[in-house]
């Protein structure tokens, strides 16, 4: 078989009418990342020459990776489809379909790849996640702490490696500020952690202006709960939910504790008792996750990097997206953080593209050294170009600036917009549906449940249908909240699929219609106590009206504040979307605060010393394949800095 100037393929195995296979267990880790132009000619494949009677089109993949193994990727430096040799200046040609044999989890697969039909506003099928993420936390320390505070700072018995968040996770740990408590506690201290939990959530909301995606709290106290630490499931980025309170532990002991409590705050449950249900092959050290208090976990489970991807792909974690441009630790180069007097930072792995970065300084005639928006010849991707899609039809894709390496902030649209076909409302970048939520609860084969059986059930103030409970009196549901109290759903298994049941399953059914109608339900509680057993907030119920603690409430009567409106009288001028910080988004032709100004697009003609197109982005996540243990040396460690 030849490429597009009739030259071999060293790797090349087999040509079928289905296109070319190639089989590459792995390329050189130093080998250059994939080049833009897929060369099409009218009737040819890319794979086969073209003559210079044909002007061939120009396809840009977006990128190059498909997945079978769900559980884990590979980059997409490694899964490279140009032909190996051309002449010189001549065009980058990629073959047609190419397969790779990976290997993962110990187990080997194939994967294969389609370029798209050629056209140049074609992409081919969206990837998984390669876009690095960030959590960045505060930590607090109590009162009680002081005597133990060069052992809480200091811990030189820690691996200097956090790299369990960042290998399996694709995110990385980041200490931004400590707080002291060095005269008082600021909350009352308890040996119940869910109350220390709730009392530090106001304290955080009231008097932490600090920005942090998460803040956890230590204390110098021994819970009386089965676990040392205790935090919101899925609440970062929440100014109320993002928080934890932790136990002050020997350092190992503690830093398992965070890495569980953080993993928590980012959607992750505890994995189940049986091991190898997730994965978890480590009988010696336990993964992370295992409630069977391990005390060096190294890896995070299956299950664990499932239900990150899972909170990821549902519209969670959109402040992990932003890349921290100050820390509490004093500036280094080599951390892999630009700050102040640095132009990039490669970090200790070198995870710029090569040549664009000299310690800590561009090179001569770089734009940018990493990031979405930047390709591997150092200069930027134009105004425009795609570098994070939206993953669900609440969020919103972003578009780089075309003067910055890195791609703007991950922002979703204004809670109160349709989603789902109209069924849905968007809430906190999430479509809320309640038959979404079943299905999150029940597993796939559950359902929302018919009207009448919220119509029947919840104005009975029951057992089987309310509105919630005061002290042992279930309440009625009103004629108009009836929506939004306890969830009712069809086809639910014996078990949730999140969460443990607090008593048993309310299971009821009626003769409706002619019909069988399932009307069931059941408290799921958290380890926050959480009871998802009710109607989630933001889900419709009615004619532009939401669910607000167990009320249905017009959307107006949320207070969003306004995005500009157009002189046609409408948001956004209607070229666009109002996001969750009240600004226009504006569609790709149109620009301004209002997105009342046409701007169409300035594609400038592709070279081929265009960098790769395979954007280093999407919310999706299915994580790496490798992975170390997390002791957060890098948050304890920063600790020591700037305190006497």
């Amino acid at each position: 078989a030849e490429d597009a100037g009739g030259l071999s393929h060293p790797q090349l195995l087999s040509a079928s009418k289905m296109g070319l296979s190639l089989s590459s267990p792995s390329f050189p880790a130093d080998h250059e990342v994939l080049s833009d132009a897929v060369l099409r000619g009218p009737g040819r494949s890319a794979a086969r020459g073209s003559d210079d009677s044909t002007r061939p089109e120009v396809a840009y993949p977006s990128r190059l990776i498909y997945y079978l193994n769900e559980d884990t990727e590979s980059t997409y430096r490694d899964l490279d489809t140009r032909t190996r040799h051309r002449p010189d200046g001549g065009k980058v040609v990629h073959l047609a379909q190419a397969s790779f044999q990976l290997e993962a989890f110990g187990s080997r697969f194939i994967l294969d790849l389609t370029l798209n039909k050629g056209n140049k506003h074609s992409y081919v099928a969206l990837s998984t996640c390669n876009e690095m993420k960030y959590l960045e936390i505060m930590i607090v320390s109590d009162h009680n702490m002081d005597a133990d505070l060069p052992h809480f700072c200091c811990p030189s018995s820690l691996p200097a490696s956090p790299q369990v968040f960042k290998e399996q996770l694709n995110t990385r740990v980041v200490l931004v500020a400590v707080e002291i408590w060095t005269d008082e506690d600021q909350i009352p201290i308890s040996v119940n952690p869910l109350e220390m939990l709730r009392d530090f959530s106001k304290y955080r909301q009231h008097n932490i202006k600090q920005h942090a995606d998460a803040v956890h709290l230590f204390s110098n106290v021994t819970f009386h709960y089965r676990w040392s630490s205790a935090s919101y499931f899925g609440g970062v980025c929440s100014l109320s939910r993002g928080v934890g309170v932790n136990e002050v532990k020997p350092t190992w002991t503690m830093a398992a504790a965070l890495s569980q409590s953080l993993a928590q705050n980012l959607g992750i449950q505890w994995d189940p008792a049986t091991k190898r249900k997730c994965g978890c092959m480590e009988s010696w050290f336990g993964c992370i996750m295992e409630d069977t208090g391990v005390q060096h976990p190294r890896k995070f489970s299956k299950c664990s990097i499932s239900d990150y991807k899972e909170f990821l792909l549902k519209g969670g974690g959109s402040c992990l997206f932003n890349r921290p441009t100050k820390l509490f630790e004093a500036t280094e180069c080599g951390n892999g953080y630009v700050e102040v007097g640095e132009e990039c930072d490669c970090g200790p792995r070198a995870e710029c593209y090569k040549e664009c970065c000299k310690k800590c300084s561009l090179s001569n005639g770089a734009h940018c050294s990493d990031g979405p928006c930047c390709n591997n010849t150092c200069l930027f991707y134009p105004r425009g170009y795609s570098c994070r899609y939206a993953v669900n039809d609440c969020d919103i894709s972003e578009t780089c600036s075309g003067d910055s390496g890195q791609c703007p902030p991950n922002l979703h649209k204004q809670d109160g917009y349709q989603c789902q076909l109209n069924q849905g409302r968007c809430y906190g970048g999430e479509c809320k549906t309640r038959e979404s939520q079943c299905k999150y609860i029940w597993g796939p084969k559950a359902g929302a449940s018919e009207k009448f059986c919220y119509e029947k059930l919840n104005t009975e103030g029951s057992e089987k249908g309310n509105c919630g409970k005061d002290g042992e009196t279930w309440l009625q549901c009103g004629k108009h909240d009836i929506f939004c109290g306890y969830l009712l759903c069809a086809n639910i298994g014996h078990t949730p699929r999140i969460g443990f049941l607090k008593g048993d399953i309310t299971s009821t059914s009626f003769n409706h219609q002619g019909r069988l109608v399932d009307c069931s339900g059941g408290h799921v509680l958290l380890d926050d106590e959480t009871d998802l057993g009710y109607v989630e907030d933001g889900t419709p119920c009615g004619p532009s009206m939401m669910c607000l603690d167990r009320k249905c409430l017009p959307i107006q009567s949320f207070n969003m504040s306004a995005c500009p409106t157009g002189s046609n009288g409408q948001v956004c001028s209607n070229h666009g979307v109002c996001n969750n910080e009240a600004t226009c988004t504006c569609d790709a032709t149109w620009a301004g605060t209002d997105c009342s100004m046409p701007d169409p697009p300035k594609e400038p003609p592709p070279t081929e010393d265009e960098g790769p197109k395979v954007s280093l982005a999407t919310n999706r996540l299915i994580g790496a394949v490798a992975g170390t243990v997390l002791a957060l040396g890098v948050i304890f460690g920063g600790t020591g800095w700037g305190i006497e």
